[in-house]
């Protein structure tokens, strides 16, 4: 176990199993794939990700015509999920903006443990994503609200 035995000072054996629990967490080639779909060719408007086994794997695909109000209900109340949503909105002057964002939500219902894995695979899966522009990490639905979203793309 990294970090010490069980039991350990200092918390090591939990900071062993987080280690490696995240250390074995592999990324489905569909993830990226899925991905380069929605940021290239538009064919989604947003993808929930979870951890299934060892494995990031798409959950949910949204329609190009899905809504704000479709992503957010397509993020589980009890369970951690990674999101990327194609940010689309006007300006004052008229001009059509967009930014991609990438959602970590680790609801406070979800369990300890999967939030750490979640937590420990972050960095390594969001960097998978090239052309991520807006990183928002949400424990509840206010914290996913539009009005966040907004606020983080600078709208």
């Amino acid at each position: 176990m990294v970090g010490g035995e069980w039991g350990g000072g200092g918390g090591g054996g939990w900071v062993g199993v987080y280690a490696e629990a995240s250390a074995g967490t592999g990324i489905d080639n569909n993830c990226v794939d899925t991905y380069l779909a929605l940021k290239s060719k538009r064919k989604f408007k947003f993808l929930t990700y979870k951890i299934e086994g060892d494995t990031v794997v798409v959950d949910t695909e949204g329609a190009p015509s899905a809504t704000y109000d479709d992503f957010v209900a397509a993020l589980p109340e009890n369970d951690c999920r990674y999101a990327v949503y194609d940010h689309e909105w006007k300006q004052d002057d008229g001009v059509m903006k967009n930014k991609i964002a990438f959602m970590s939500w680790a609801p406070d219902t979800s369990k300890i443990r999967t939030k750490m894995v979640y937590a420990s695979s972050k960095d390594s899966f969001k960097r998978a994503l090239d052309g991520i522009q807006v990183e928002i990490q949400a424990t509840d639905y206010s914290e996913a609200d539009l009005s966040v979203m907004n606020s983080k793309c600078g709208n």
